[in-house]
């Protein structure tokens, strides 16, 4: 595996520009929690077990978040949508700050979540598959005991 500084973990793929003021790259907390739509409460939360990297302040200790803060946020809202555990999420975070000698735990421990993914998805699509049947018999019989009425 190439482990070299040329390459570049980007997070979590292209920006939401959408969501950002064109230009500016320093957000409060209360904008933030307005693009990403956690609360206050979470985003401190995130900082103080280590889920978030250092995030600057102002010179009133404010914090002040960056575009790339928000494209962290963005993969920590997906990494949580698979159902990675906090504690596999914060192990992510301590990896990637560590920098490029960890692209195998990383690997790693995106690929074991990948297998967790799949593996509900799997079960979601038979729980769908059971639905689809219950929802076709009865509109079946529907159609039948309609047929059955005097008009």
């Amino acid at each position: 595996m190439d482990t070299t500084s040329t390459r570049t973990d980007t997070c979590a793929g292209p920006p939401h520009v959408d969501r950002r003021p064109d230009g500016q790259d320093s957000y409060t907390i209360s904008e933030v929690a307005a693009f990403t739509g956690l609360t206050a409460h979470t985003l401190r939360w995130y900082e103080r077990i280590g889920l978030m990297p250092h995030i600057d302040r102002s010179h009133t200790g404010q914090r002040r978040y960056s575009n790339r803060d928000l494209d962290w946020l963005d993969l920590v809202g997906k990494l949580r949508l698979t159902g990675m555990p906090v504690a596999d999420m914060v192990r992510y975070a301590e990896l990637v700050r560590e920098g490029d000698d960890t692209y195998g735990e990383r690997y790693e421990l995106l690929e074991a979540t990948r297998r967790d993914v799949r593996a509900r998805i799997a079960e979601l699509q038979d729980t769908l598959s059971v639905l689809d049947r219950k929802i076709n018999f009865y509109a079946d019989a529907g159609r039948a005991l309609a047929s059955e009425r005097p008009r």
